[in-house]
């Protein structure tokens, strides 16, 4: 088990994270650092969630706007390339492949709103 402490909105936590195993259920604490800091749940983030064996899906770590997309249906990406640049919190976070594939599906544009978990494109 290792621990962090995270700040978030100004607010700082002491967040605890322990390795799963194969089969185990994702489990997370987060406690206030400071007696002024509200106490929430973290949850776990996560920007690929496999679809199927051959395929996967990209979805958005935040809220926020698209200001770039630079990939389109059938181009091949490799590991790490940018496939979104996604305004949150005034910053710009460049969104990238986890892995290398041909994109068979782009379900964000230039200028769209986007919730943390919506899907952006899926790789195959």
């Amino acid at each position: 088990m290792k621990t962090y402490k995270v700040c978030v909105n100004g607010n700082e936590y002491e967040v605890t994270v322990e390795e799963m195993q194969s089969g185990e259920t994702a489990r997370a604490a987060a406690t206030p650092a400071t007696s002024a800091a509200p106490a929430t749940s973290a949850a776990p983030a996560t920007s690929a969630t496999p679809v199927a064996s051959a395929a996967t899906t990209i979805s958005a770590p935040m809220p926020g706007t698209i200001l770039s997309v630079n990939i389109k249906v059938g181009d091949t990406v490799q590991a790490g390339q940018v496939l979104f640049i996604l305004e949150a919190m005034k910053m710009e976070n460049e969104i990238m492949a986890p892995s290398g594939g041909t994109v068979t599906a782009v379900a964000a544009t230039k200028g769209a709103s986007v919730n943390s978990g919506d899907m952006l494109c899926t790789l195959a």
